[in-house]
């Protein structure tokens, strides 16, 4: 799946840069935000298959751009996954009935990061079929 359009929503500076470094060696043209205002311009231009959604953001939080975004028929098709550092009981459930595709805690393993992103992608393209 190696190519494929990424966004990342990550506040963290040190999270951004590693998963950032992780995906771009595997080959995904990736673009970065660090808040929810910066993915809504970044999508403005720019179509990814998958969007890494860290749930705790400035502003607005991923949830809720999580929601904005399943809402608009020009976004509903891109997965989200839920990234979050501060995973506390409910979180996955509360991820998913806001229209995440998936939920991932950080911090991310060099190891199993990029495997976990292939694995989403070819779910969604085999779901797609």
């Amino acid at each position: 799946m190696a190519g494929e359009p990424i966004l990342i929503v990550e506040d963290n500076p040190t999270n951004l840069k590693l998963a950032k470094l992780l995906l771009t060696v595997e080959g995904y043209e990736v673009r970065t935000a660090v808040d929810a205002e910066e993915a809504v311009k970044v999508l403005a231009t720019f179509h990814p298959r998958l969007i890494l959604m860290d749930l705790q953001l400035p502003g607005k939080n991923g949830l809720d751009l999580t929601r904005e975004l399943k809402a608009d028929p020009h976004f509903k098709d891109i997965l989200i996954v839920a990234l979050t550092a501060y995973a506390m009981k409910g979180d996955e459930d509360r991820a998913k009935a806001a229209g995440c595709d998936g939920y991932m805690t950080k911090p991310v393993s060099a190891t199993t990061f990029p495997i976990e992103i292939a694995d989403y992608l070819q779910k969604q393209a085999t779901l797609a079929k």
